[in-house]
């Protein structure tokens, strides 16, 4: 009886192929199967169906119930199994890295339209991270696709050239190379679409193959696509398709040519899912209205982050988030080299007026980035495992004529180093640098072991005369070609190299561009991915500014994604969830980081914390917050309706406090000005709107969280004495001496001070529950002393000791989650660029005649 019903269950997949569940079930009882026995194959399939909702990773939010057609590969599918095979000869494990893959891609694939539905137009969207695998993510959901009968594929691929044909090799190489009999190609490695004459030797109902089509975002060819698509509509009617949007954040930027277009193509299939891949979560897909034509309204998928990935993260540390601790969160790899702001305009120009005839000065750090390079390369050929080829990136303007006024004078050092092999100073200097980078970045670390110095020196000389220095931006002639033979390149470039072009072996980045938006800095990390055999040997120099803006980047990277998780299992739409992105108080540094003349700020504190972790380290600013916070515990004592001692612990809290005592603190208090989310004004009008609207926010509490009391003790107000905490700063080469970022201030206990009952343990949802409960409408405002001085401890490679000129007062604030709706205040926000010139990326290749 069992082999009878797989049996029939068989025969009901095999319909699959043909009809959607439904009209599948329909056929079985034309065929005369009893009724329990339908009910038992759909009762089998929706367990199928439930397993692939209900996968750990990726999580995905949806608009209403969609119907989960794909339950994962079948034994007679080709596309799929090619791919698992390729990989694995690729060295990739079936165990976790090939099995997550065939997870994410079966998700997205499930929330597709089934291919055989009468008419269908999907808009999904799939959030993955820098250079980690989005486009083997693609490839294979375009197989399962494939496997399942849909027939006509169209990948977006950028606006360059360069990552056209690298997307279109991949696709051949992945696709139509192991079942060339299965495909159809209308564009090539070396040709974008040309309009071909007959569509129905494609697309006719004799023609059985599925079709490929790797265009640029390039409103002239996609202008072409649209019109000979609009020709061909006779054979559309059953030509299900795809459409992937790789970058797709990039196509919103210039919604008046491109996204039109992207909407005309498919208006002319009647069955169509569009699905944009994108690694900024933040970017104008997600968050800007205008762009709503293309909203994924249907499905967002969250990816989850690859083992062993090199993301923003690792490299560069970020903040501690809402409910995480201190200690908790890694200051990030000792990989980045400090570039000092004098060497920025010997590399770049200064302004527009100054790009004719720049010559770049061959400074101190970037010889130091280039010798460095050609050391890591040799020790890679030593140690002989991961990628063969080896790359380093330069990239300090998106002007070419920047770009190729390198080619001499890096030509000029290499012939010079290769000249100087048998000097002993080049020699000697060439060691000390090699042994100063390993001692900083243990390879043991890395499960790696050091290659000893004298053993480069036999790799030297092949590697500087096989090392090429290549221009790479939309003019020029050469370009990066991975595909004949092993690299190693200098390459020299801009928005060719900064969006979705993989850099094969990518080791060394040289990085001094000044960049506008958050999501433009994301993209050019090209030095994210994947550094299997030399994860101890990739360094980045750029300028500590740029640092600490991708270290802000890192934490709204994260918080972001955690959101989007978190909205996932709260029964959000996409619609919905939408809404809930553009009030995130995040967003508002990405919008003060547009440095545009103005743009309005909207942001809701409901549910956040707030803290403070820079500070100048003057004695006037300290002072006047020292002042503040003296007030406050003084108001607090006086207007408080409970005051708790905890001197064993060095707390005190001061309970029920006026939020006008609060208000009046929030505006004598001095924020330092590089944190926007810290917003004395907004944070004073979104207290006030809350108490006048919601009845909510009209009492808090007051703490103070400091040590037990010792030699190192900090009075407040009389009867409020606490031992000082200690914060180091992050150790920044060529930092301002008024400037000090202690990374995170508040634990998560501290966010608990004033909970009744044991909170040494719980998790932050258990602690926002508990708030939601005792406290559902109170404020907390936690106090912080700083001792001035604060030494790291020995383990803290990358911190420093404060060294401010008076005790630091931080501030941490708790807000409860709102009951119902949030009230949201707004506020111009404006960037002074009287002495910044911003290079923005250029668009003019979307709209160009060039095909």
């Amino acid at each position: 009886m069992t082999d009878e019903f797989d049996g029939m269950y068989e025969t009901f997949k095999a319909l699959l192929d043909s009809f959607p569940p439904s009209e599948a079930v329909k056929r079985l009882e034309q065929f005369g199967i009893s009724p329990d026995i339908v009910e038992q194959i759909r009762e089998r399939h929706e367990q199928q169906t439930i397993r692939v909702k209900e996968l750990e990773e990726p999580h995905a939010v949806i608009l209403g119930n969609r119907d989960t057609w794909y339950t994962g590969p079948q034994a007679k599918d080709k596309c799929w199994p090619a791919i698992v095979d390729l990989l694995s000869k690729d060295g990739w494990p079936l165990e976790p890295t090939i099995r997550s893959l065939d997870d994410s891609s079966t998700r997205v694939v499930s929330l597709l339209n089934h291919p055989k539905e009468k008419s269908f137009s999907t808009r999904g969207l799939v959030v993955g991270y820098v250079q980690s695998g989005k486009t083997t993510n693609f490839t294979s959901v375009m197989a399962k696709a494939a496997d399942r009968g849909y027939k006509l594929f169209i990948v977006l691929a950028g606006i360059h050239n360069g990552l056209r044909r690298q997307t279109q090799a991949r696709l051949v190489q992945q696709l139509v190379e192991p079942n060339p009999s299965m495909w159809s190609q209308l564009t090539g490695l070396d040709k974008d679409f040309t309009p071909q004459e007959n569509p129905a030797s494609y697309f006719g109902k004799s023609n059985k193959t599925r079709v490929l089509c790797v265009v640029k975002k390039n409103a002239t060819v996609l202008r072409k696509l649209a019109r000979w698509l609009e020709k061909a509509s006779d054979y559309l009617e059953d030509c299900p398709a795809l459409i992937i949007d790789d970058e797709a954040d990039q196509a919103t930027v210039a919604t008046k040519s491109i996204n039109p277009l992207i909407l005309d193509i498919m208006s002319s299939l009647p069955r169509c899912a569009y699905v944009g891949y994108t690694a900024s979560p933040f970017a104008n897909l997600l968050i800007d209205p205008s762009a709503e034509d293309l909203y994924p309204k249907d499905f967002v998928v969250n990816l989850p982050k690859p083992e062993g990935h090199f993301g923003t993260e690792v490299l560069f540390g970020r903040y501690a988030l809402d409910g995480e601790d201190p200690e908790q969160v890694d200051d990030g790899y000792d990989m980045i080299r400090s570039v000092p702001d004098d060497d920025v305009l010997c590399v770049r120009p200064g302004t527009r007026a100054d790009v004719e005839g720049f010559e770049p000065v061959m400074t101190e750090t970037l010889r130091s980035a280039v010798e460095y390079f050609w050391l890591v390369t040799a020790a890679r050929r030593i140690r002989g495992t991961g990628n063969a080829h080896s790359t380093m990136l330069i990239h300090t303007s998106v002007n070419t004529a920047v770009h190729n006024s390198f080619r001499s004078p890096l030509e000029r050092l290499r012939e010079r180093a290769a000249r100087s092999l048998t000097d002993d100073a080049f020699l000697s200097r060439l060691r000390d640098l090699w042994e100063r980078e390993t001692d900083r970045v243990p390879a043991e670390d890395f499960g790696e072991t050091k290659v000893p110095f004298e053993q480069l020196l036999h790799e030297l000389p092949g590697v500087l005369n096989s090392c090429r220095i290549v221009m790479d931006n939309s003019s020029s002639e050469s370009r990066l070609d991975y595909e004949n033979g092993k690299v190693v390149a200098i390459a020299v470039g801009g928005n060719t190299l900064s969006r979705g072009l993989t850099l094969e072996g990518l080791s060394v980045s040289y990085f001094v561009r000044a960049v506008s938006a958050y999501d433009t800095l994301l993209q050019m990390g090209r030095w994210f991915g994947f550094r299997n055999g030399y994860a101890d040997l990739p360094r980045i120099w750029m300028t500590d500014e740029l640092a600490e803006w991708f270290r802000h980047l890192a934490t709204v990277e994260t918080e972001m994604r955690r959101d989007i998780d978190r909205y996932m299992t709260e029964d959000e739409t996409p619609l919905t969830f939408a809404v809930r992105l553009r009030t995130h108080p995040a967003l508002r540094v990405t919008a003060a980081a547009k440095m545009r003349t103005a743009v309005t700020a909207a942001s809701s504190y409901g549910g956040k914390r707030v803290q403070t972790h820079y500070f100048h380290t003057n004695a006037e600013w300290l002072r006047r917050n020292i002042d503040a916070a003296g007030d406050l515990v003084s108001a607090s004592l006086a207007n408080a309706v409970r005051i708790e001692e905890r001197s064993a612990e060095g707390r005190y809290v001061l309970r029920d406090v006026p939020h006008n005592v609060v208000t009046d603190f929030l505006a004598a208090y001095r924020f330092h000005e590089k944190s926007p989310e810290n917003d004395a004004d907004l944070i004073i009008e979104y207290i006030r709107k809350r108490v006048a609207t919601a009845g909510s926010l009209g009492r808090w509490n007051v703490a103070v969280v400091g040590n037990p009391k010792g030699e190192h003790d900090f009075t407040f107000a009389a009867g409020v004495t606490v031992g000082r905490n200690v914060r180091a700063r992050l150790a920044v080469a060529n930092s301002d001496p008024d400037f000090a970022d202690i990374k995170t201030l508040m634990s998560r206990r501290d966010a608990a001070v004033d909970l009744d009952g044991d909170t040494a343990h719980l998790k932050e949802q258990d602690i926002m529950k508990m708030r939601r409960s005792q406290l559902p409408d109170t404020g907390l405002l936690v106090l912080y002393p700083i001792d001035k001085t604060s030494q790291p401890s020995p383990s803290k490679k990358l911190r420093a000791p404060l060294n401010a000129e008076e005790h630091v007062i931080g501030v941490g604030l708790v807000f409860p989650e709102p009951w119902d709706k949030d009230s949201e205040v707004k506020k111009y926000v404006s960037a002074d660029l009287s002495n910044v010139w911003i290079e923005e990326e250029d668009f003019s290749l979307l709209d160009s005649e060039e095909a």
